[in-house]
């Protein structure tokens, strides 16, 4: 490990200080402040890089994996009223439970199928997850925060009296309190509701209400009334510097120097901003609440997001893991790599981190900078914990505007523009009345666009399911097609020139050529309408048909009875190994088709037939 340790050295310093801004951006987006980002950069990426399959993989916090982290952290903060302290052990919980997912997924080997998730679902949900970041970002940018704006906030006091009357009702009815024989206490326990206790619920639905793309929107309007142009100054200066330093030179991080130079320069001005929430000095301690308090009924709703949170994180970093494999020719391990990141994700869950994943950028970079082994990922996770406990303190008075101007360009970023452009010219292979349409290009915006303005987690789940429909569909057209399971009027094989004339008249043959399954029942069920009613034998020819499935099994069943009512006779020649024990297991050979009838190749078939006709003359 320490035979490239110059290298991995630099690498990891390099890395370090890239993600520094960052961490402390996606942990003030997620909603559970800059240490959060912090703590998980720092501990997702020291075990994610000991314990990974990629050896030069630099891991930590991450747009999509924020942004999910995000949708689901105000729903609980709203379920607990804005109170981060009672909402905590919930959501590190959910944190925890999503690690562990991934540790699973490792261990069951499920990290070389990740890889078939359609890439219209990715396409639409990292452009969701850009368009989400940059319009959450607007109102920070320009410096409006809903939960100060005191007219705003008293717009729910109403709501906010009725949530709590309520509350109070539901406690009493938990407790057994018949509120009609005892309405006294009730009347003294709403008495007891203070002005503060309004406050903060009111607060708590106003944040609620703003939040995510669909509240940014509602509250734009106000918001735009009440612009601090001096936070709107830095978000835009951070932003300048980071696409303008780009041009200059790359050998320093944009976003550290963006970083820096707004944030020297406003404190050293002394301009009134609003700085960050202050991080935490000292060593970061486990959040024992996760199992002191824990309460399976609040994270239930929420297994769905783990799960996603685990899939996702798997997927950014095995897509990281493949562009380390290219730049330095080396083949890393899927499902360990699985097992390391769950590993970090689930000690910064416990430490009161955000998740993450593998990082394409900063792994990127430690690979330019020298990084060669897992020790560097080792040495980018410990300079933040040096950096944590020697500069928390400076890094505490980091504008907020600052961070939101960083946002703003991962959301930029992180869109997939590759798929945005290839829209135009995707093939349109789906027919609405006049109008044709591209089935990949509809996965791909009904997946930006439920995930940006409905829910992640459904629309990554409606997407999938939508793009597995349709390639489905797609198959089992091909599939049919190729199949020749619509026609009886086929090219002759070979080895049928021979028929004698006097069968050409009543014998009919049909190839399958491909398997039988859901995708062609429809076509190979018309097959008996098709037969001329002149016919009186037809032959199947299934020596290449590999496979048929469930669906397919019954629709030949069907055939068959149908061919048998007409009183047709049937042969089947040649019938492969996978075939065949699914027809027998629900005795369509021998209790509908006889063994007789059933040949291993077509010249014993046209022996068959030929001593048939003789016996008939006869």
């Amino acid at each position: 490990m320490f035979k490239h340790f110059k290298g991995d050295l630099f690498g990891g310093i390099t890395a370090g200080i890239v993600a520094l801004p960052l961490a402390l951006a996606f942990g003030v987006s997620s909603g559970l402040g800059p240490s959060a980002g912090l703590y998980g950069a720092i501990f997702i990426g020291f075990f994610a890089a000991l314990f990974g399959g990629t050896n030069t993989q630099i891991s930590g916090p991450t747009a999509p994996m924020t942004a999910v982290s995000m949708v689901m952290i105000s729903g609980i903060l709203a379920l607990n009223n804005g109170d981060i302290n009672r909402a905590l052990p919930a959501i590190l919980t959910v944190f925890l439970l999503a690690g562990l997912m991934q540790i699973g997924l490792g261990l069951i080997g499920l990290g070389k199928y990740i890889k078939y998730i359609p890439y219209p679902v990715v396409s639409g949900f990292m452009t969701a997850i850009g368009v989400i970041i940059l319009i959450t970002q607007i109102l920070p940018a320009i410096g409006y925060y809903p939960k100060e704006d005191t007219s705003y906030v008293n717009s729910f006091k109403p709501k906010a009296e009725e949530n709590i009357l309520t509350r109070i009702l539901r406690e009493e009815t938990e407790k057994g309190i018949l509120v009609l024989e005892d309405f006294e206490e009730t009347i003294n326990r709403a008495g007891n509701i203070t002005a503060d206790d309004m406050d903060k619920e009111a607060k708590g639905l106003a944040g609620k209400h703003a939040s995510g793309v669909i509240g940014t929107f509602k509250v734009l309007p106000r918001a735009l009334t009440n612009i601090d142009w001096l936070e709107l100054a830095l978000a835009l200066g951070t932003i300048l510097i980071v696409y303008g330093f780009k041009r200059i030179t790359t050998a320093v991080p944009s976003t550290l120097v963006a970083l820096v130079v707004v944030s020297g320069l406003a404190y050293a001005l002394g301009l009134d901003y609003r700085p960050i929430e202050q991080i935490p000095s000292g060593l970061p301690v486990p959040r024992l609440e996760i199992f002191t308090q824990f309460n399976l009924g609040a994270i239930a709703p929420y297994f769905f997001t783990a799960l996603t949170l685990a899939l996702l994180g798997a997927i950014d970093s095995l897509l990281t893991s493949v562009v380390a494999d290219n730049m330095t020719q080396t083949k890393h391990n899927p499902n360990k790599e699985l097992m390391g990141q769950g590993i970090g994700n689930s000690v910064a869950a416990l430490f009161g981190g955000i998740p993450g994943a593998g990082a394409t950028i900063r792994t990127v970079v430690n690979i330019n900078s020298g990084g060669k082994t897992r020790l560097s990922g080792m040495i980018a996770g410990l300079l933040l914990l040096v950096i944590l406990l020697a500069l928390g303190p400076v890094a505490s008075q980091i504008p907020a505007a600052v961070l939101a101007g960083l946002l703003v360009t991962v959301g930029i970023g992180v869109m997939d523009y590759k798929g945005l452009k290839a829209i135009p010219n995707m093939p349109k292979d789906i027919t609405l009345g006049p109008i044709r349409l591209s089935s990949e290009v509809i996965v791909m915006l009904v997946v930006m666009v439920l995930s940006s303005v409905w829910n992640l987690v459904y629309a990554v789940g409606i997407g999938l399911i939508m793009a597995s429909l349709m390639f489905m569909k797609k198959i089992g057209d091909i599939t049919a097609k190729r199949s020749n399971v619509t026609s009886l009027n086929e090219e002759i094989w070979p080895d049928e020139k021979d028929i004698p004339k006097k069968l050409r008249d009543e014998v009919f043959i049909k190839h399958i050529n491909g398997p039988l399954f859901f995708g062609s029942t429809n076509e190979f069920q018309e097959l008996a309408d098709q037969i001329p009613k002149n016919a009186t034998i037809v032959i199947i020819r299934m020596g290449r048909m590999p496979y048929m499935d469930q669906s397919g099994l019954y629709a030949m069943e069907e055939v068959l009875h149908a061919l048998k009512r007409k009183q047709i006779t049937v042969l089947l020649v040649k019938i492969l190994e996978q075939p065949k024990y699914m027809m027998q297991k629900i005795d369509i050979v021998p209790g509908l088709i006889p063994n007789e009838h059933v040949f291993d190749n077509f010249k014993l078939c046209m022996n068959w037939l030929g001593g048939r006709k003789e016996r008939l003359d006869t």
